[in-house]
């Protein structure tokens, strides 16, 4: 790994952080409040929850898990996954270290400030128009794949185990990421490098350390605001005490239960589209509490912006034709949208 030489100096931040303003105990700003007001406070329900190991398996568990895969993705989009192999030891370093850093004064942060031009780094999204409504989160983004694209003056030096332990993590992702996507082709009857195969080998892993402070106006402000993601395949490493995602289905929010070193899995748009539709990115939002913080491990998996995807012709029928057009860098397509409130996926079908 090679460690960033001449890093710029931090930037000031252009918005106050969250975390600051619910020090304060004051109500939101007007900004955080959702404008369309939803039900916050939705049922638990069981989702899917699918063990690796079975799937992996060349035994008659690994055809009836593959068969489980395939219902979650249709119908759901998404999945609890147990069975992964990542020691729970590394799983807690991981969540330690999160809490760790979101936890330090805000002068130790600050050399992990975003930069203005850039997305990664430590702080809020971009704000990009007068009618955003903000979500009460902070915030530090990196990207983790490829490895000589790190931007090692924007990671934390403290807590000192941050980079050994997330790198380690990064690992264990590659891994089970390059499984699931291949039996994810196989639960649709294609070889199982047919999704792999259009990343052309320039594959990317994004990973969003998320804070979500005490929030005095928890019924009207949201973590994070509803949205589908616009990776492949993205894996979340839940707060172990404090629930928060939310996940529409058939119009209704339901809340995902915490299961111990469990990993929730969601097909991305990314996914959706070379799947032709058959495999649901569901969207989701995360709440937020007025009496407890809570912190969460978001880590994208997809193609560099310059490989092109599209529908897997094996899944291009008569009766299913072609529902989205080949494309590059959805990602950004995905992340305007996302900003202004909009559905990415209507604005690239066919």
């Amino acid at each position: 790994m090679v460690e960033a030489i001449d890093a710029p100096p931090p930037p000031t931040p252009t918005t106050p952080q969250v975390q600051d303003i619910s020090l304060h105990g004051d109500d939101p700003p007007p900004r955080y409040i959702v404008r369309e007001f939803p039900d916050l406070s939705p049922p638990s329900t069981h989702i899917p929850v699918i063990d690796l190991s079975r799937l992996l398996s060349g035994k008659e568990d690994g055809r009836e898990e593959l068969g489980e895969l395939k219902a979650a993705l249709t119908s759901w989009g998404c999945f609890q996954l147990i069975g992964h192999g990542i020691p729970s030891e590394l799983l807690d370093e991981v969540q330690a270290a999160c809490k760790q850093f979101f936890r330090l004064p805000p002068e130790e942060k600050q050399t992990c400030f975003r930069p203005e031009d850039d997305i990664e780094g430590y702080g809020n999204d971009p704000i990009l128009s007068d009618q955003q409504v903000l979500d009460w989160s902070d915030r530090l983004l990196l990207k983790l794949v490829p490895e000589d694209t790190r931007k090692l003056h924007l990671w934390p030096t403290n807590p000192t185990q941050f980079r050994k332990v997330v790198s380690g993590y990064s690992d264990e992702l590659k891994r089970i990421v390059e499984a699931l996507m291949k039996a994810m082709a196989r639960c649709v009857g294609l070889e199982e490098d047919c999704f792999l195969k259009q990343y052309e080998g320039k594959e990317m892993m994004m990973s969003r350390f998320n804070h979500y402070p005490v929030c005095p106006r928890p019924d009207v402000v949201l973590g994070v605001k509803a949205h589908s993601d616009g990776s492949g395949i993205t894996v979340l490493m839940q707060d172990d005490e404090v629930e928060g995602l939310q996940i529409l289905k058939d119009g209704r929010w339901y809340r995902v239960p915490i299961i111990p070193h469990a990993l929730v899995v969601n097909v991305g748009d990314q996914m959706q589209i070379m799947s032709n539709g058959r495999f649901k990115s569901p969207m989701h939002r995360a709440s937020v509490s007025a009496t407890r913080e809570r912190y969460s491990l978001a880590v994208f998996h997809l193609p560099d912006p310059e490989v092109e995807i599209g529908p897997a012709q094996g899944l291009v029928t008569k009766e299913l034709p072609q529902q989205y057009r080949n494309l590059k860098n959805y990602s950004a397509i995905n992340f305007d949208c996302f900003q202004k409130g909009e559905i990415a996926l209507d604005s690239v079908k066919m």
